[in-house]
């Protein structure tokens, strides 16, 4: 196989996976899949969430798929889906894990227009404790913040976390994501 293909099913693969993400994340982990997901919606109390098996769960298509196509005599072009797999996950844990949920210490201040929508648009995501309701379910792309807060506020608030000492008014959700 060309290097030229290789490096376009990765890179093609790598933007599959925000597609895949977005449908695992709300009809799975929001679905029959909250029984796990239900730890990442609530205050963290150790190093680990079982949220967290997600991560081992989906790295395995993407080490069998390195494995048989870098050693096992498959198309080579499973290595490169396996790559763009894995590549995908290290950018998910680089923005989710550490920029955003801070597991991971940091300085990272955001300035560019992109990472503070991304992470505006997370944070609505997070302001729902239920499994229904939410809103923002991509993780490399999100809504504007003003849409999803629409969203929400159509919705009648419907799961919406109240901050604490306060009772949840009509226009809280601006607060909420600041």
């Amino acid at each position: 196989m060309h290097w030229s293909l290789g490096i376009l099913l990765f890179l093609a693969t790598v933007l599959a996976m925000e597609v895949f993400a977005y449908v695992m994340h709300r009809w799975v982990m929001h679905g029959p899949g909250w029984f796990l997901h239900k730890s990442h919606h609530e205050p963290r109390t150790g190093n680990w969430e079982l949220n967290d098996l997600y991560a081992v769960i989906f790295a395995i298509p993407s080490v069998v798929l390195l494995l048989g196509g870098v050693q096992l005599g498959w198309w080579p072009g499973y290595a490169w889906i396996g790559a763009g797999i894995a590549a995908y996950g290290a950018i998910y844990f680089g923005f989710h894990d550490v920029i955003v949920h801070k597991r991971l210490n940091h300085r990272y201040l955001p300035k560019s227009e992109y990472m503070k929508r991304i992470i505006q648009a997370h944070r609505l995501h997070h302001v729902v404790e239920t499994k229904h309701g939410t809103v923002s379910f991509g993780f490399l792309w999100a809504p504007k913040p003003e849409a999803l807060k629409a969203e929400l506020k159509r919705r009648g608030h419907a799961g919406v976390r109240a901050p604490v000492g306060r009772n949840l008014a009509p226009d809280a959700l601006d607060d909420l994501a600041a």
